[in-house]
């Protein structure tokens, strides 16, 4: 199994590109995932992939911008967003898809879409289990990647945690089949009262990172009896999923540590 590595752009928007991919390089990453707004434009992106390839990055485009209730327009924008995406090389994309209100009919819409989108380019699309989406719950995916055979996803299980208020001990069966359905993991820790624990290095937070642990412990195994690459992005995120201390404005931790301790932990764990 060979694992690669990538960097969220969320929370290093004050970087320049150039210094963010050579801080990236430096920290030693395989890549960057970047959320992609619906409003970027050609030339933006054409900027941005000629930076990757002077520094020797790879990336996963991430949609996450379609917030439309209308269905239909919901529908146009999402698809818009694929094509303005299409011309560009990437590893895969993650999909923050649909709404948690949409029906299943819809909701399958935009997944049948991104299919579409992953046989025109041979980019394969991941959709994430993320919180106001179509995938925002244990027990919503579970029903989700029953009804639809080729559907898989990024596991962001801290999300889950979050809406389910616990780590879904009673929740295995929706688990199992989201590890076996998994095509790339971000690796932030999650506890039943947020989706992001303060620091997974302190003690406090070993019982929320050991959960996370187990199951990125099963997809890795996993892709290692399948000899398939293993992405991860270790997705910690800024202001507001990253409490401040009251009356500061200052975060209680470094955001690019963290994301950089969670690198070094797995690749050491999933290395052996």
């Amino acid at each position: 199994m060979k694992l690669q590595f990538f960097c969220p752009r969320w929370g290093s928007e004050d970087l320049s590109w150039d210094d963010f991919f050579l801080k990236v390089k430096q920290a030693d990453y395989d890549g960057v995932e970047y959320g992609i707004a619906n409003e970027t434009t050609s030339a933006e992106l054409d900027e941005i992939w000629e930076k990757l390839h002077k520094h020797q990055l790879s990336i996963i485009p991430q949609h996450y911008g379609t917030y439309d209730a209308d269905f239909n327009q919901h529908f146009d924008r999402y698809s818009a967003w694929l094509q303005l995406v299409e011309p560009y090389p990437a590893v895969k994309i993650d999909s923050q898809t649909g709404k948690d209100f949409f029906t299943f009919e819809q909701n399958k819409q935009l997944v049948d879409a991104a299919t579409k989108y992953t046989r025109d380019t041979g980019i394969p699309v991941y959709h994430e289990t993320h919180r106001n989406k179509f995938l925002f719950a244990a027990h919503i995916a579970k029903d989700y990647l029953k009804r639809i055979p080729d559907l898989k996803i990024t596991l962001d299980a801290s999300h889950w945690v979050n809406v389910a208020e616990s780590y879904l001990e009673d929740q295995q069966d929706a688990i199992n089949i989201a590890i076996q359905r998994t095509g790339h993991v971000h690796a932030r820790v999650g506890y039943p009262e947020g989706p992001q624990v303060p620091d997974p290095r302190v003690p406090e937070w070993k019982e929320a990172l050991d959960h996370h642990l187990k199951w990125w412990d099963k997809i890795a195994e996993l892709k290692r009896q399948e000899d398939e690459i293993l992405t991860i992005t270790p997705e910690f995120g800024p202001y507001p999923y990253m409490v401040h201390l009251p009356d500061t404005n200052k975060p209680i931790a470094n955001q690019w540590d963290i994301n950089v301790y969670m690198m070094e932990l797995l690749r050491e764990r999933y290395s052996k």
